[in-house]
């Protein structure tokens, strides 16, 4: 007897049938208490699909005149094998029997065999699949993946250094880090520490296939460094040749003399200096200083000639028509009729007056003079941003300012993509003769050497494009240059975003310059008559 009033099950000429009598008040029974009807009939081996028990519901729901229905025809238990291209997984899609034959696990495994699949397999998934009851899919052999090798790592092991790499936020700037009193190591002090690379751990697909893991890339120490040398006694240790200022680059840290003085002028005379120069006074008219790396500057900067590789720091101010160039940053107290180009970024506490300013990223201006800091007169060229509190003066003559280009940046870029052009050239040229030893014959024993020299060359390639998509992002950023003024704009001001130009003749207050649609306009504040 059925468990569903007015429902009885039985099996006739191999196939499945219901008799559906009508039953007063009788409320529709579920899929659920079909299933559970058919198995307390003993006739569990018969799985139905939904839409049949959703048809065998209607009819009961309907209940107007008894009627018997084949719900299926006898069908043995049914599977198809798939296994994943990389070989990583094999898969069974399960169709369970119904009133026929059930899946037999050692039938699966017969044909997992004849597929190869010998590894991974896993048993209790098989059995699983077996006693399906509706379709489904099965995972019934497992590889593992091969682990690729990580890359070389450098440890620092000097608690300070100088950092020149520039640290690139989502926005395309360059963090500004303050710099305190300048750190040194001595001689045969340990430096940092390379971390070798890793081979990877080897894998195996279900085929019992050992899957290669790619070995990670092995960078040596920085060629050239100044003022460090690997150790002779472990080839991973990097060690001081002398005393002097630590400066940290991502894979070695060179040394650099550091040369102290009180004040730059005739007595001293100009100073050229491979290493950092720390004037304790200022730097008076007329004279130069050249240095490979900072230049630390006490007073002034008056009237006088400054380079350095590194970053310039001058606690007082810049004046007099003085020119300060640098590779990395440059900070002043203040600027007034001075030229200053910097590498990456310009930072002036107070104001910066009828001067020439050029930083490869952002300037800033007034950072600890946060209501009275002023940009006026001269020129101020960045790429990402300029920042003051005010912007021009009623009292000067006009400020002009441009945005959004980078020659330094475009030129890089451009390098760069004429280096991966070679570099593929190269790894295609290397691709095209392991196939046709394989398949043309190696008479001289040659693929395994040119497989190797394959995979380092697209090794290379592949590690250049990371390079290329860093220097696109930043690229990309520059549409986002902005000029930002914290207490307002005043007097005359022409503002260039590339091609695209402003002038400004107007108050404004607190607001910022940006290209919106084509144009420049000024956001955020309100326009002065």
């Amino acid at each position: 007897m059925s468990g569903v009033p007015g429902v009885q099950f039985f099996v006739r000429d191999a196939a499945l049938w219901a008799q559906v009598t009508p039953v007063a008040e009788r409320l529709p029974p579920g899929r659920a208490a079909l299933q559970d009807a058919l198995d307390a009939a003993g006739l569990g081996v018969w799985s139905l699909d939904d839409d049949v028990l959703d048809r065998l519901v209607a009819r009961c729901a309907e209940g107007f005149e008894a009627v018997e229905l084949m719900l299926a025809a006898a069908r043995p238990g049914r599977f198809t094998l798939e296994i994943a291209p990389d070989g990583l997984q094999a898969w069974v899609d399960v169709v369970p029997p119904c009133g026929g034959e059930p899946l037999a696990s050692e039938t699966i495994l017969l044909v997992l065999g004849e597929a190869g699949v010998t590894h991974g397999l896993d048993a209790a998934a098989i059995e699983q699949a077996c006693r399906a009851r509706q379709r489904g899919r099965f995972v019934v052999a497992r590889g593992e993946p091969a682990v690729d090798g990580e890359p070389s790592r450098f440890e620092l092991l000097v608690a300070e250094a100088r950092d020149r790499t520039p640290q690139v936020n989502e926005r395309g700037l360059i963090d500004f880090r303050e710099q305190g009193a300048i750190p040194t190591v001595e001689a045969e002090q340990a430096l940092m520490r390379r971390i070798p690379a890793t081979r990877g751990t080897p894998g195996r697909n279900v085929r019992g296939e050992t899957l290669e893991p790619t070995p990670g890339h092995n960078a040596p120490f920085a060629e050239r460094l100044v003022g460090a040398y690997v150790a002779p006694d472990d080839a991973n240790l990097l060690r001081a040749v002398f005393s002097g200022q630590p400066v940290c680059l991502p894979d070695g840290v060179s040394v650099e003399h550091v040369l102290r003085v009180r004040n730059v002028n005739l007595a001293s005379g100009n100073i050229s200096f491979d290493g950092t120069v720390q004037v304790e006074g200022e730097v008076m008219p007329d004279m130069k200083i050249r240095a490979t790396g900072d230049v630390i500057v006490g007073g002034l900067i008056d009237g006088a000639d400054v380079e350095a590789g590194g970053d310039v720091r001058v606690a007082g101010g810049i004046i007099a028509k003085a020119r300060v160039v640098a590779g990395g940053a440059i900070a002043a107290r203040f600027a007034e009729s001075a030229l200053l180009a910097a590498g990456t970024n310009i930072v002036i506490e107070d104001s910066a007056l009828q001067s020439e300013l050029q930083a490869n990223n952002q300037i800033l201006i007034g950072t600890k003079a946060t209501q009275r800091g002023r940009l006026a007169g001269g020129s101020a060229r960045a790429m990402m941003l300029i920042r003051t509190p005010l912007l021009g003066s009623n009292k000067g003559g006009v400020t002009r300012l441009l945005l959004g280009v980078n020659p330094v940046l475009e030129a890089e870029y451009q390098a760069l993509l004429q280096r991966l052009e070679a570099q593929k050239a190269e790894e295609d040229k290397l691709d095209k003769i392991v196939k046709h030893l394989s398949t043309q014959g190696d008479p001289r024993g040659l693929l395994p050497r040119a497989k190797e020299s394959w995979q380092r060359a697209l090794q290379a390639w592949a590690q250049l494009m990371p390079e290329r998509e860093a220097l696109e992002r930043r690229l990309d950023l520059v549409a986002g240059a902005r000029v930002e003024v914290s207490v307002g704009v005043e007097g005359a001001v022409d503002l260039a975003f590339g091609k695209k130009t402003l002038s400004v003749r107007y108050g404004y207050d607190a607001g910022f310059f940006c290209v919106e649609g084509g144009q420049v306009v000024f956001g955020s504040g309100e326009k002065r008559d």
